[in-house]
């Protein structure tokens, strides 16, 4: 109980620190010349974002609300069945920062009815993104890492027992 306490307090802090940064970044940026960090590498610039990642889906704000509460859903119910062993206390702690980062994008969804992005990598024209999807990509890279080079096929049996369970309650009937 103690650890979900603990991530809970993660999960809040994180959410706060992306949407500090948004409102920063609307207050400091919004109608204004981008900020130069590292001359023609990176720089800070306003962008609403009315679609999902690279844009797409844009101006379809209700099914991106819908697609993120049914994903938001999943990762918590999954969540829930990780086990408690300290192995498995990094695949929470993923979990903790991938719900963040839904959550901040999904507050911008409802309230703005657009995701505020402001953090440009000039270089490589990368499309301007923001903290909370900074959260989700950097996490779900780290989950695949884990998945594919620490994690064993038994540490992670547990969702086999999650998708199958439903299945082989199925064939019974």
């Amino acid at each position: 109980m103690k650890q979900r306490i603990r991530h809970l307090i993660y999960f809040l802090l994180l959410v706060i620190v992306d949407q500090f940064s948004k409102i920063w970044a609307i207050s400091a940026l919004k109608n204004k010349e981008p900020i130069s960090i590292i001359p023609k590498v990176l720089k800070l610039q306003y962008h609403e974002n009315t679609g999902a990642v690279w844009g797409i889906m844009s101006d379809k704000t209700l099914v991106l609300i819908i697609i993120t509460i049914i994903i938001l859903a999943l990762l918590m119910f999954i969540y829930t069945k990780i086990p408690m062993e300290a192995k498995h206390n990094i695949l929470k702690v993923i979990f903790v920062f991938i719900r963040a980062g839904a959550i901040g994008n999904f507050i911008d969804r409802v309230f703005r009815r657009y995701v505020v992005d402001f953090i440009y990598f000039e270089l490589i024209n990368f499309p301007i993104f923001n903290i909370a999807d900074s959260y989700i990509t950097v996490s779900s890279v780290l989950l695949l890492i884990l998945a594919i080079f620490y994690y064993k096929d038994e540490d992670l049996a547990f969702l086999d027992q999650i998708f199958t369970k439903k299945k082989n309650d199925q064939e019974g009937m």
